[in-house]
């Protein structure tokens, strides 16, 4: 074991390690071994739900269901019943129904909860900060503060929850888009001037690829915005501000400044661009005077969200632990009212009414009481057909989709521009 490990160059797992139980706990290993020598192998429910949200959140957006999904195709006598990617939900609502022979399926619990928690708490942030930026472009820059390994989940995470862009190239394709990204403080510096990097980034550097200039390197960012967009005139699409905590005082009150200099030398066209340790506080706090932002930390390094998974049926009958509600279930909704109400986006507008000077907190711009409202738990075999939605007195949808059939794949996946619409349209952006 020793030896194989110190072959690797990375300390990371391949999809075999995953596929094989390598990644799993420990007990569940010896759980195995225990059912397979006692002659036990009875055909469970499995739900996968979320007790609460950390921070205070109230809603989430579900995804790592196609990597769940990838890792249980294949497996023999396994149906999975789930919410589709993308889906935003609550609380104490089920995401996913597993059902199968339990040493079929139970070794991958800490792979299938890894999938979910750590994807699904990326997705939530990052759908959070798309609407506090409203219609202004937001990209992911957080990909240097997680590990390589996992750059493309994390971007893909980001960019189905309603992100414009990802930063790199190996994120870029998992997404089928072109990476976005403006150019680094080590570029200018080397150069020791910015006007100078800028010059040579237009040499070098394909025509189709926009030039966004970064501003806060050497110089006050006022007069480092005037003398490039002089310089260059309208061929700058962008300026980019990173100013560092410690010269940045009201971030605000620079960009306005940089916006009325600007605007007054005819260059109104030039974009102005954010970046350096924003959340959706900053992000809702600037959005009236910022173009574009690159968020980096606070989405890829979101809290991850806690879901469990527990056996709700054994052989048919409803069983569960302490604290948690036996029985199959599932989630129906009345899509009319979400999508009528358009909750998300008005509730963010009435929050930016009463903004100011950063002392409004927007942890729970959204209750969890609108989901609630527009939800209904019922057991897994009921049909929504029977029960309408106490708003409007229509009947309710399901929101469950059976994916996987006895160990097939029985369910084309969209793709991820078809899953970023889907959360776009919840969010009603």
């Amino acid at each position: 074991m020793q030896k194989e490990v110190q072959n690797n160059l990375f300390y990371i797992a391949n999809s075999d390690d995953i596929k094989n139980g390598r990644t799993s706990d420990i007990y569940f290993r010896r759980t195995f071994q225990i059912l397979k020598k006692k002659n036990k192998n009875p055909l469970v429910k499995a739900e996968v739900f979320l007790k609460s949200f950390p921070n205070n959140y109230s809603w989430g957006v579900l995804s790592g269901i196609h990597e769940t999904l990838n890792l249980l195709n294949g497996v023999k006598g396994v149906n999975v019943s789930c919410m589709p990617e993308g889906t935003i939900f609550t609380e104490e609502e089920p995401v996913m129904v597993i059902e199968g022979r339990y040493l079929d399926f139970g070794l991958f619990e800490t792979a299938i909860l890894g999938f979910l928690c750590h994807s699904s708490g990326i997705s939530t942030k990052a759908a959070r900060c798309k609407l506090a930026a409203k219609n202004k472009l937001i990209f992911n820059f957080g990909a240097r503060r997680v590990h390589p390994a996992i750059t493309p989940m994390v971007e893909r995470a980001a960019y189905i929850a309603g992100l414009d862009g990802v930063s790199t190239i190996k994120g870029a394709e998992t997404i089928f888009e072109e990476p976005v990204g403006t150019m680094p403080h080590a570029l200018i510096l080397i150069f020791g001037d910015t006007l100078d990097a800028a010059q040579a980034f237009n040499e070098t550097i394909d025509k189709n690829v926009k030039r966004i200039v970064l501003i806060d390197t050497f110089n006050d960012e006022k007069t480092e915005a005037i003398r490039i967009c002089q310089h260059f005139s309208n061929s700058i699409y962008a300026l980019r501000l990173d100013t560092p905590g410690s010269r940045r005082g009201n971030f605000k009150k620079i960009l306005e400044e940089i916006r009325w200099e600007l605007d007054i030398r005819g260059f109104k066209d030039v974009k102005l661009m954010a970046s350096g340790g924003l959340d959706e506080q900053d992000i809702a706090n600037l959005s009236d005077i910022v173009d574009a932002f690159g968020v980096g930390t606070s989405i890829s390094g979101a809290r991850v969200l806690d879901f469990s998974m527990d056996i709700v049926e054994i052989n048919g009958k409803p069983i569960a632990k302490r604290g948690k509600k036996s029985g199959a279930k599932k989630v129906i909704r009345c899509n009319k009212c979400l999508l009528e109400s358009k909750f998300f986006s008005s509730s963010l507008s009435k929050l930016d009414n009463k903004y100011n000077n950063d002392n409004i907190n927007i942890k729970n711009f959204i209750p969890n009481s609108f989901l609630l409202n527009i939800d209904k738990i019922i057991l897994e075999n009921d049909s929504a057909s029977f029960y309408n939605c106490k708003n409007c007195g229509k009947p309710y949808s399901e929101l469950f989709e059976r994916y996987i059939e006895d160990g097939r794949l029985v369910k084309n996946l969209p793709s991820v521009g078809e899953i970023r619409n889907y959360v776009l349209n919840q969010l009603s952006i």
